[in-house]
């Protein structure tokens, strides 16, 4: 059974709970989690660029110059790919670039990520997450006590107003709700700080 230590906001040891294996402590499956992580970050592209062809752009309705007799090689429109503000020949036009992935599939990449935290001593779990004040120098001083070096990745509910104000200038922290968890956010951080109550609703819908 995976079991953790929770941590008051002083660092003080409060007890230990017990962890699902299903998610917290599965074997990680780095094919889902590389196809999960892809088709999260293709989801954010917008598809939107866009070039003209030759019959987009504006002008060369007309021959620049007669068939023969010029000398020079023949034309039929100054909007050809080859001339200067001409069409694009293949350019980009809009697309999506969403990708399909199962339910079954979404689940294992983000129980793969959670038993990575959980497997590499990533993962810390506290009691609560309330603070008093919105200060960010009190919020530092709390992943100063809990040893969190590197990008955090805070898990809590909604109504803890003080962690998101405290922490929004932090460069590398950023805080989501329990039933926002995702693979990008998870695989991008070097730590999961997350309280006992969304542990539990993170058990509650990926079991």
């Amino acid at each position: 059974m995976a079991k953790t230590k929770v941590l008051s906001l002083s660092g003080e040891s409060k007890k230990d709970i017990t962890l699902n294996d299903e998610i917290w402590n599965i074997e990680i499956n780095e094919v889902v989690l590389t196809d999960a992580i892809k088709l999260q970050m293709a989801s954010l592209r917008q598809g939107t660029h866009k070039t003209k062809d030759r019959s987009e752009v504006s002008g060369g309705g007309r021959k620049p110059w007669r068939q023969k007799g010029t000398g020079r090689a023949r034309q039929g429109s100054i909007r050809a790919a080859q001339w200067v503000g001409g069409g694009i020949v293949f350019g980009p036009t809009p697309r999506s670039y969403s990708i399909k992935m199962n339910k079954k599939e979404r689940r294992l990449a983000i129980k793969s990520a959670l038993s990575d935290k959980f497997q590499n001593k990533g993962l810390c779990v506290v009691d609560n997450l309330e603070l008093s004040t919105p200060k960010t120098k009190d919020f530092n001083k709390v992943l100063d006590t809990l040893k969190l070096d590197g990008k955090t990745l805070i898990v809590t509910d909604g109504e803890n107003g003080n962690i998101a104000l405290a922490s929004r200038n932090l460069q590398n922290t950023h805080v989501i709700e329990p039933t926002s968890i995702n693979v990008l956010d998870l695989v991008g951080a070097d730590n999961l700080l997350i309280d006992e109550a969304s542990v539990a609703k993170i058990e509650e819908v990926l079991k």
